[in-house]
């Protein structure tokens, strides 16, 4: 039997987020994905994330938003998960220029008809090797458009709402694995600062380059961090 890895995608982003890295893990694992569930509220995303889950014990990837959902209900459910993978993400909370810049975009979309992403705002996502890829620039502008205004307010909102989870995360028993690009420009990079080497639990792991959104435009990459992840022996 293959040993289930649970797939959480980040804001604006659904199950087309795994196409590219699926080939690369399907004929050794089997991949579920998780839509983030449609609330503002931690908590109760927790609670909702817990009643659809119904294996007793989990190994939990989260991408950029759905990073942040996936180590929040991994502290509020220790028990039920055995590795975290953050992917583009961290456990931080919004700075408040972070928060006052997502505000006005929020603003914006409900002043004026929802529109999608430009090439700008893709190319900014994504490698400059990658520029050219068109499918890859039509998948990230198709989830964003697909999925619309009202799970976008949703979703924003969320982000708001964000509390530091650092220390949760140190007092974490389970192997905890971060993979992002040095140069991702949506990634607080020094949140990270405080996972040191004292804790042994956690790695990070960095990647040269621009690229956000790491499970379409590296998928390759990715599947060598998570086999290594999976490979971790877990406490009994």
């Amino acid at each position: 039997m293959k040993e289930k890895i649970y797939l959480l995608p980040g804001l604006m982003t659904d199950d087309r987020l795994w196409k590219r890295l699926k080939p690369f893990l399907e004929d050794d694992f089997e991949l579920i994905h998780l839509s983030l569930p449609l609330t503002d509220d931690f908590k109760e995303a927790s609670r909702e994330l817990s009643k659809t889950i119904k294996d007793e014990k989990i190994n939990l990837l989260g991408f950029s938003l759905g990073a942040y959902f996936a180590a929040h209900f991994t502290i509020n459910n220790p028990n039920r998960v055995n590795r975290l993978f953050l992917v583009a993400g961290t456990a931080s909370e919004m700075t408040k220029d972070e928060i006052e810049k997502r505000k006005q975009s929020l603003s914006l979309a409900r002043n004026l008809k929802f529109k999608g992403l430009s090439d700008k705002k893709v190319h900014s996502l994504i490698e400059e090797s990658n520029k050219n890829d068109e499918e890859l620039i039509k998948t990230i502008k198709d989830m964003f458009i697909d999925l619309g205004q009202d799970i976008y307010n949703i979703q924003m909102n969320s982000t708001f709402k964000r509390k530091d989870l650092h220390k949760e995360m140190i007092s974490l028993h389970l192997p905890i694995r971060i993979f992002y690009s040095t140069k991702d420009i949506l990634l607080n990079h020094n949140s990270l600062d405080k996972f040191t080497s004292e804790h042994k639990h956690i790695i990070k792991v960095s990647r040269e380059g621009t690229s956000h959104m790491l499970p379409l435009d590296v998928p390759k990459e990715l599947n060598l961090q998570i086999r290594e992840w999976m490979k971790i022996k877990i406490r009994s």
